[in-house]
Protein backbone atom coordinates (compact mmCIF):
# COMPACT_ATOMS: atom_id res chain seq x y z
CA UNK A 1 0.00 0.00 0.00
CA UNK A 2 1.44 3.79 -0.71
CA UNK A 3 2.71 5.26 1.94
CA UNK A 4 0.32 8.28 1.36
CA UNK A 5 -3.19 6.34 1.77
CA UNK A 6 -1.85 4.86 4.60
CA UNK A 7 -3.46 6.29 7.89
CA UNK A 8 -2.57 3.70 10.73
CA UNK A 9 -5.95 2.56 12.23
CA UNK A 10 -5.36 -1.07 11.05
CA UNK A 11 -2.71 -1.40 13.65
CA UNK A 12 -5.18 -0.58 16.34
CA UNK A 13 -5.95 -4.27 17.09
CA UNK A 14 -1.98 -4.70 17.72
CA UNK A 15 -2.62 -2.42 20.21
CA UNK A 16 -5.80 -3.47 21.80
CA UNK A 17 -3.29 -6.74 22.15
CA UNK A 18 -0.37 -5.67 23.69
CA UNK A 19 -2.45 -3.79 26.52
CA UNK A 20 -4.37 -6.37 27.11
CA UNK A 21 -1.59 -9.00 27.54
CA UNK A 22 0.31 -6.73 29.33
CA UNK A 23 -2.60 -5.95 31.99
CA UNK A 24 -3.51 -9.74 32.28
CA UNK A 25 -6.93 -11.40 32.18
CA UNK A 26 -9.21 -12.45 35.14
CA UNK A 27 -11.79 -15.36 35.34
CA UNK A 28 -13.89 -16.13 37.70
CA UNK A 29 -15.43 -19.78 37.76
CA UNK A 30 -18.10 -21.21 40.45
CA UNK A 31 -18.33 -25.02 40.80
CA UNK A 32 -21.47 -26.64 42.73
CA UNK A 33 -22.72 -29.75 43.26
CA UNK A 34 -23.13 -32.19 46.31
CA UNK A 35 -19.71 -33.80 47.47
CA UNK A 36 -18.06 -36.55 45.81
CA UNK A 37 -18.85 -35.51 41.85
CA UNK A 38 -15.30 -34.87 41.32
CA UNK A 39 -15.37 -31.26 41.24
CA UNK A 40 -11.81 -30.52 42.50
CA UNK A 41 -10.26 -33.26 40.58
CA UNK A 42 -11.91 -31.46 37.48
CA UNK A 43 -11.10 -28.15 37.57
CA UNK A 44 -7.35 -29.61 38.26
CA UNK A 45 -7.43 -31.49 35.50
CA UNK A 46 -8.85 -28.29 33.04
CA UNK A 47 -6.14 -25.96 34.28
CA UNK A 48 -3.18 -28.19 34.83
CA UNK A 49 -3.04 -26.59 38.65
CA UNK A 50 -2.93 -28.27 42.23
CA UNK A 51 -5.79 -25.71 44.02
CA UNK A 52 -7.00 -27.75 47.20
CA UNK A 53 -3.66 -29.64 48.39
CA UNK A 54 -4.57 -27.83 51.67
CA UNK A 55 -8.20 -29.23 51.55
CA UNK A 56 -9.15 -31.10 54.37
CA UNK A 57 -11.27 -34.32 53.45
CA UNK A 58 -14.74 -34.39 56.00
CA UNK A 59 -16.09 -37.67 57.27
CA UNK A 60 -19.94 -38.54 56.16
CA UNK A 61 -21.30 -37.04 59.78
CA UNK A 62 -19.47 -34.07 59.29
CA UNK A 63 -20.37 -33.59 55.92
CA UNK A 64 -24.24 -34.25 57.46
CA UNK A 65 -24.03 -31.36 59.95
CA UNK A 66 -21.58 -28.95 57.21
CA UNK A 67 -23.58 -25.88 56.26
CA UNK A 68 -23.41 -24.66 52.91
CA UNK A 69 -19.65 -22.13 52.68
CA UNK A 70 -18.38 -20.36 50.22
CA UNK A 71 -14.13 -20.94 49.93
CA UNK A 72 -11.74 -18.68 47.27
CA UNK A 73 -9.20 -20.15 45.37
CA UNK A 74 -7.05 -18.09 43.45
CA UNK A 75 -3.87 -18.43 41.41
CA UNK A 76 -2.64 -16.78 38.52
CA UNK A 77 -1.24 -18.65 35.62
CA UNK A 78 0.88 -17.90 32.50
CA UNK A 79 0.98 -19.27 29.57
CA UNK A 80 3.19 -18.59 26.04
CA UNK A 81 3.43 -14.44 27.93
CA UNK A 82 -0.14 -14.12 28.73
CA UNK A 83 -1.66 -13.97 32.32
CA UNK A 84 -4.89 -15.22 34.14
CA UNK A 85 -5.94 -14.54 37.42
CA UNK A 86 -7.64 -17.51 38.30
CA UNK A 87 -10.35 -17.74 40.73
CA UNK A 88 -12.35 -20.75 41.54
CA UNK A 89 -15.06 -20.41 44.07
CA UNK A 90 -16.20 -23.34 45.44
CA UNK A 91 -19.62 -24.72 47.83
CA UNK A 92 -18.49 -27.28 49.80
CA UNK A 93 -21.59 -28.57 51.57
CA UNK A 94 -23.93 -28.07 49.54
CA UNK A 95 -26.77 -31.03 48.58
CA UNK A 96 -25.16 -32.96 51.38
CA UNK A 97 -28.17 -32.15 54.25
CA UNK A 98 -31.30 -34.53 55.18
CA UNK A 99 -33.00 -31.39 54.65
CA UNK A 100 -31.76 -29.32 51.17
CA UNK A 101 -35.08 -26.38 51.30
CA UNK A 102 -32.86 -23.21 50.15
CA UNK A 103 -29.57 -24.62 50.60
CA UNK A 104 -28.76 -22.32 47.01
CA UNK A 105 -29.52 -19.08 49.18
CA UNK A 106 -25.87 -18.49 50.00
CA UNK A 107 -24.71 -19.36 46.91
CA UNK A 108 -27.05 -16.80 45.37
CA UNK A 109 -26.21 -13.92 48.07
CA UNK A 110 -22.63 -14.30 47.27
CA UNK A 111 -23.21 -13.79 43.57
CA UNK A 112 -24.99 -10.73 44.48
CA UNK A 113 -22.73 -9.48 46.81
CA UNK A 114 -20.38 -9.42 44.23
CA UNK A 115 -22.40 -7.36 41.92
CA UNK A 116 -22.87 -4.63 44.80
CA UNK A 117 -19.32 -4.52 45.42
CA UNK A 118 -18.96 -3.51 41.66
CA UNK A 119 -21.31 -1.13 40.87
CA UNK A 120 -19.98 0.62 44.46
CA UNK A 121 -16.52 0.27 42.92
CA UNK A 122 -18.02 1.72 39.52
CA UNK A 123 -19.89 4.24 41.13
CA UNK A 124 -17.39 5.56 43.52
CA UNK A 125 -14.14 8.36 42.44
CA UNK A 126 -11.51 5.91 41.61
CA UNK A 127 -12.40 3.85 38.87
CA UNK A 128 -8.93 3.12 37.80
CA UNK A 129 -8.41 -0.33 39.32
CA UNK A 130 -11.80 -1.77 40.32
CA UNK A 131 -11.24 -5.93 40.85
CA UNK A 132 -13.86 -7.74 38.79
CA UNK A 133 -14.45 -10.63 41.28
CA UNK A 134 -18.04 -11.04 39.86
CA UNK A 135 -18.59 -14.79 38.77
CA UNK A 136 -18.21 -15.54 34.85
CA UNK A 137 -19.58 -19.31 35.10
CA UNK A 138 -21.18 -21.55 37.14
CA UNK A 139 -20.20 -25.09 36.60
CA UNK A 140 -22.98 -27.61 37.86
CA UNK A 141 -22.37 -30.75 38.39
CA UNK A 142 -25.44 -33.43 38.14
CA UNK A 143 -24.95 -36.92 39.78
CA UNK A 144 -24.97 -39.62 36.95
CA UNK A 145 -27.23 -41.48 39.27
CA UNK A 146 -30.93 -41.41 38.52
CA UNK A 147 -33.68 -40.15 35.86
CA UNK A 148 -32.74 -37.24 35.18
CA UNK A 149 -32.73 -33.81 36.99
CA UNK A 150 -33.34 -33.65 41.35
CA UNK A 151 -35.91 -31.75 42.44
CA UNK A 152 -32.92 -29.60 44.05
CA UNK A 153 -31.10 -29.50 40.70
CA UNK A 154 -34.20 -27.53 38.80
CA UNK A 155 -34.29 -25.31 41.90
CA UNK A 156 -30.66 -24.52 41.93
CA UNK A 157 -30.30 -23.82 38.33
CA UNK A 158 -33.67 -21.69 38.30
CA UNK A 159 -32.57 -19.65 41.66
CA UNK A 160 -29.02 -18.96 39.30
CA UNK A 161 -30.18 -18.74 35.83
CA UNK A 162 -31.05 -14.98 36.27
CA UNK A 163 -27.49 -13.99 38.13
CA UNK A 164 -24.58 -16.37 36.23
CA UNK A 165 -24.03 -18.33 33.20
CA UNK A 166 -25.15 -21.51 34.28
CA UNK A 167 -23.17 -24.85 32.32
CA UNK A 168 -25.01 -28.23 33.59
CA UNK A 169 -22.49 -30.62 33.77
CA UNK A 170 -23.05 -34.60 34.32
CA UNK A 171 -20.68 -35.70 36.40
CA UNK A 172 -18.77 -38.90 36.44
CA UNK A 173 -19.32 -40.28 33.31
CA UNK A 174 -16.92 -43.16 33.27
CA UNK A 175 -19.76 -44.49 35.74
CA UNK A 176 -22.23 -44.93 32.46
CA UNK A 177 -22.50 -46.45 29.29
CA UNK A 178 -22.38 -44.58 26.04
CA UNK A 179 -26.00 -45.32 25.20
CA UNK A 180 -26.90 -44.05 28.88
CA UNK A 181 -25.19 -40.97 29.06
CA UNK A 182 -27.06 -40.77 25.75
CA UNK A 183 -30.36 -41.34 27.35
CA UNK A 184 -29.45 -39.13 30.40
CA UNK A 185 -28.66 -36.07 28.20
CA UNK A 186 -32.00 -36.62 26.31
CA UNK A 187 -33.70 -36.38 29.28
CA UNK A 188 -31.95 -33.61 31.04
CA UNK A 189 -31.76 -31.28 28.19
CA UNK A 190 -35.84 -32.11 27.88
CA UNK A 191 -35.88 -31.53 31.23
CA UNK A 192 -34.46 -27.98 31.36
CA UNK A 193 -36.45 -26.57 28.28
CA UNK A 194 -39.81 -28.00 30.07
CA UNK A 195 -39.26 -26.15 33.76
CA UNK A 196 -37.42 -23.04 31.61
CA UNK A 197 -33.95 -23.50 32.98
CA UNK A 198 -31.95 -20.68 31.19
CA UNK A 199 -28.69 -22.44 31.11
CA UNK A 200 -26.03 -20.77 28.77
CA UNK A 201 -26.55 -20.31 25.67
CA UNK A 202 -23.23 -20.37 22.81
CA UNK A 203 -23.45 -17.61 20.65
CA UNK A 204 -24.38 -18.05 16.76
CA UNK A 205 -21.11 -18.38 14.62
CA UNK A 206 -20.20 -15.46 12.48
CA UNK A 207 -20.01 -16.15 8.61
CA UNK A 208 -16.53 -15.36 8.52
CA UNK A 209 -15.56 -17.69 10.72
CA UNK A 210 -13.90 -20.97 8.79
CA UNK A 211 -15.31 -24.47 8.40
CA UNK A 212 -13.94 -26.21 11.13
CA UNK A 213 -14.37 -23.51 13.89
CA UNK A 214 -18.12 -23.86 12.67
CA UNK A 215 -18.24 -27.72 12.71
CA UNK A 216 -16.70 -27.85 16.55
CA UNK A 217 -19.09 -25.47 17.24
CA UNK A 218 -22.26 -27.72 16.22
CA UNK A 219 -21.04 -30.65 17.60
CA UNK A 220 -20.39 -28.11 21.26
CA UNK A 221 -24.29 -27.41 21.11
CA UNK A 222 -25.30 -30.92 20.28
CA UNK A 223 -23.42 -32.75 23.26
CA UNK A 224 -24.89 -30.54 25.93
CA UNK A 225 -24.90 -31.13 28.60
CA UNK A 226 -21.15 -32.64 28.54
CA UNK A 227 -20.43 -35.33 29.98
CA UNK A 228 -17.04 -35.19 31.78
CA UNK A 229 -14.45 -37.25 33.79
CA UNK A 230 -11.34 -35.48 35.73
CA UNK A 231 -8.29 -37.22 36.92
CA UNK A 232 -5.01 -36.31 37.83
CA UNK A 233 -3.04 -39.43 37.42
CA UNK A 234 -0.91 -40.33 34.59
CA UNK A 235 -1.24 -43.72 33.27
CA UNK A 236 0.17 -45.72 30.22
CA UNK A 237 -1.76 -46.82 27.43
CA UNK A 238 -0.69 -47.75 23.71
CA UNK A 239 3.37 -47.04 24.81
CA UNK A 240 1.51 -43.39 25.78
CA UNK A 241 1.48 -41.78 29.11
CA UNK A 242 -2.11 -40.04 29.54
CA UNK A 243 -4.08 -38.44 32.02
CA UNK A 244 -6.93 -40.83 32.78
CA UNK A 245 -8.92 -43.76 35.38
CA UNK A 246 -7.21 -47.42 35.82
CA UNK A 247 -9.92 -50.05 35.96
CA UNK A 248 -9.67 -53.89 35.91
CA UNK A 249 -11.57 -53.42 32.40
CA UNK A 250 -9.27 -51.38 30.64
CA UNK A 251 -8.43 -47.61 31.10
CA UNK A 252 -11.06 -44.64 30.46
CA UNK A 253 -8.87 -41.60 28.88
CA UNK A 254 -9.67 -37.96 30.16
CA UNK A 255 -8.66 -36.57 26.59
CA UNK A 256 -10.06 -38.67 24.40
CA UNK A 257 -13.33 -37.58 23.05
CA UNK A 258 -14.61 -40.89 22.74
CA UNK A 259 -14.52 -41.56 26.52
CA UNK A 260 -15.78 -38.45 27.28
CA UNK A 261 -16.93 -34.39 26.46
CA UNK A 262 -13.66 -33.21 29.08
CA UNK A 263 -12.18 -31.77 25.58
CA UNK A 264 -14.62 -29.73 24.41
CA UNK A 265 -16.00 -28.30 27.77
CA UNK A 266 -12.27 -27.42 27.94
CA UNK A 267 -11.89 -26.14 24.86
CA UNK A 268 -15.38 -23.82 25.67
CA UNK A 269 -14.13 -22.29 28.74
CA UNK A 270 -10.88 -21.33 28.21
CA UNK A 271 -10.22 -21.63 24.52
CA UNK A 272 -13.18 -20.68 22.74
CA UNK A 273 -16.03 -19.09 25.30
CA UNK A 274 -14.11 -17.45 27.90
CA UNK A 275 -14.15 -14.15 26.71
CA UNK A 276 -18.01 -14.28 25.69
CA UNK A 277 -18.93 -15.77 29.34
CA UNK A 278 -17.25 -12.73 30.52
CA UNK A 279 -19.53 -10.83 28.08
CA UNK A 280 -22.65 -11.97 29.23
CA UNK A 281 -21.66 -11.72 32.97
CA UNK A 282 -21.35 -7.94 31.91
CA UNK A 283 -23.76 -6.99 29.58
CA UNK A 284 -26.92 -8.69 30.56
CA UNK A 285 -26.60 -10.48 34.04
CA UNK A 286 -25.14 -7.31 35.76
CA UNK A 287 -26.65 -4.57 33.60
CA UNK A 288 -30.21 -5.94 34.70
CA UNK A 289 -28.75 -6.26 38.39
CA UNK A 290 -27.50 -2.38 37.66
CA UNK A 291 -30.83 -1.34 36.46
CA UNK A 292 -32.97 -3.01 39.05
CA UNK A 293 -30.63 -0.92 41.95
CA UNK A 294 -31.54 1.98 40.10
CA UNK A 295 -35.01 1.40 39.81
CA UNK A 296 -34.73 0.75 44.25
CA UNK A 297 -32.74 3.87 44.18
CA UNK A 298 -35.38 6.17 42.14
CA UNK A 299 -38.29 4.74 43.84
CA UNK A 300 -36.78 5.34 47.20
CA UNK A 301 -35.60 9.07 46.77
CA UNK A 302 -39.42 9.63 45.29
CA UNK A 303 -40.89 8.26 48.56
CA UNK A 304 -38.67 10.10 50.90
CA UNK A 305 -39.69 13.42 48.72
CA UNK A 306 -42.81 12.84 48.68
CA UNK A 307 -42.88 11.97 52.87
CA UNK A 308 -40.93 15.49 53.54
CA UNK A 309 -43.77 17.29 51.02
CA UNK A 310 -46.77 16.39 53.43
CA UNK A 311 -48.16 13.28 52.41
CA UNK A 312 -48.69 11.20 55.79
CA UNK A 313 -51.02 8.63 53.95
CA UNK A 314 -47.87 6.87 52.37
CA UNK A 315 -46.76 6.31 55.82
CA UNK A 316 -43.15 6.03 56.43
CA UNK A 317 -40.45 5.71 53.77
CA UNK A 318 -39.13 1.93 53.18
CA UNK A 319 -35.75 1.11 54.70
CA UNK A 320 -33.65 1.83 51.66
CA UNK A 321 -31.53 -0.99 48.98
CA UNK A 322 -28.83 -2.27 50.39
CA UNK A 323 -26.75 -0.84 47.48
CA UNK A 324 -25.64 2.71 47.98
CA UNK A 325 -27.02 4.35 51.16
CA UNK A 326 -24.96 7.45 50.84
CA UNK A 327 -26.41 8.29 47.26
CA UNK A 328 -29.76 8.65 49.07
CA UNK A 329 -28.42 10.65 51.76
CA UNK A 330 -26.78 12.96 49.02
CA UNK A 331 -29.84 13.33 47.26
CA UNK A 332 -31.87 14.08 50.55
CA UNK A 333 -29.40 16.46 51.48
CA UNK A 334 -30.23 18.89 48.36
Amino acid sequence: MDDKQYVGFATLPNQVHRKSVKKGFDFTLMVAGESGMGKSTLVNSLFLTDLYKDRKLLNSEERINQTVEIIKHTVDIEEKGVKLKLTIVDTPGFGDAVNNNECWKPITDYIDQQFEQYFRDESGLNRKNIQDNRVHCCLYFIPPFGHGLRPVDVEFMKALHEKVNVVPLIAKADCLTPNEIKKLKDRVREEIERFGIKVYQFPECDSDEDEEFKQLDKELKECCPLAVIGSNTVVETRGQRVRGRLYPWGIVEVENQSHCDFVKLRNMLIRSHMHDLKDVTCDVHYENYRAQCIQDMTRYVCLCVYCRAGFPKLGPPPPPPRVHILFFAVALRS
